[in-house]
């Protein structure tokens, strides 16, 4: 049986490269019928056209659904559409929140010379430790710096529509011609012009994850008081406030108030943003009762199986119907 990895995924159809040769496979009805999603990135065994099984991930991404990546580089354009903080950091969350590392490139250079952004732009992320590029793809600016960025990896592009991510992979590669689409100027946003992940390799040593753009991210999958995790600029002062469970925004005591300012008002303004995502998905669960059942618990120090309230009932229901078998047989 090969082993390969699935470079794009179309209607049921999913592209394998084993490295020397691409094929086009159905999966096994039992894997259908498993709850894990089979992903592009996902390396598999198979054979004859048919995948008959995942090798376990490294790492994987939601939004775009992506597995075993390098990195994620959130390509972000300067001007049209204009630089939006919260979406940026709406996009370096998320990829916290998988353990992935982070790049950011800021395409459009030529649209736009304003130092004061740019200067704002790396006094922001530098000290957090991500690596910026600025580029613009139509002048061919920055894509060496950008090429340099991406060597010897598999890296995500992650992005809103129109931020010019096919543009700048064009501009590497020129040989790949993929579809680009200019800014509607009616919503002042680009429109969707890849309509599915796909890994494509850029040349002998770097491969991009081609993918839609995402602008409806939401935090509503995690609780408020995980949120500032997300957020090494914030969660920093995080065990310096009075409550274990403050969430930054009037508490007595918290020591993120009382550093305001060395936080950016950008990423201040976007935690606060998900965290009123997040207590969405809180009040959900409260409501809902979806209440987390483990199967195990602690007793003693010692992690034990952990009986279900019906099992116990019909433990205790058997118990005394032999005690009372026992009475009328000693009676």
């Amino acid at each position: 049986m090969a082993e390969g990895q699935i470079y794009k995924i179309h209607s049921d159809f999913y592209y394998v490269d084993d490295g020397a040769s691409c094929y086009e496979c159905k999966i096994r009805e039992v894997l259908k019928k498993q709850k894990e999603r089979i992903l592009v990135g996902d390396f598999v065994e198979f054979g004859q056209g048919v995948i008959e099984g995942i090798i376990p991930r490294k790492n994987f991404i939601s939004r775009p659904s992506v597995a075993n990546i390098d990195q994620v580089v959130i390509v972000s354009a300067l001007k049209e559409p204009d630089l939006n903080f919260t979406q940026l950091n709406r996009y370096i969350a998320l990829a916290k929140y998988h353990g992935v590392s982070v790049a950011l490139c800021f395409n459009k250079s030529d649209l736009i010379d304003d130092k004061k952004l740019k200067n704002r732009i790396i006094s922001i992320y530098e000290p957090l430790g991500y690596e910026i590029v600025f580029t613009s793809a139509i002048e061919h600016k920055g894509l060496k710096n950008f090429e340099k960025l991406l060597k010897n990896k598999t890296s995500v592009l992650c992005g809103t529509s129109g931020a010019g991510k096919s543009s700048l992979i064009n501009a590497l590669n020129p040989e790949l011609k993929l579809k680009t689409k200019q800014v509607s100027e009616k919503i002042g946003r680009g429109t969707h012009t890849t309509r599915h992940c796909e890994i494509v390799k850029i040349n002998e040593t770097s491969r991009i994850v081609d993918t839609p753009g995402f602008s409806n991210v939401k935090f509503d999958f995690i609780m408020p008081a995980d949120v500032d995790l997300l957020f090494d600029d914030i969660a920093q002062f995080r065990d310096g406030c009075k409550y274990s469970d403050c969430l930054h925004k009037n508490e007595d005591g918290c020591a993120v108030l009382a550093n305001l300012d060395k936080i950016d008002l950008s990423r201040y303004e976007s935690y606060l943003a998900f965290v009123d995502e997040a207590m969405e998905f809180k009040e959900k669960v409260k409501y809902e009762g979806n209440k987390v059942e483990y199967s195990r618990k602690m007793l003693n120090n010692r992690q034990v199986a952990k009986i279900s309230g019906k099992k116990r009932q019909s433990a205790r229901n058997t118990l005394k119907q032999q005690l009372y078998k026992e009475i009328d047989e000693n009676g």
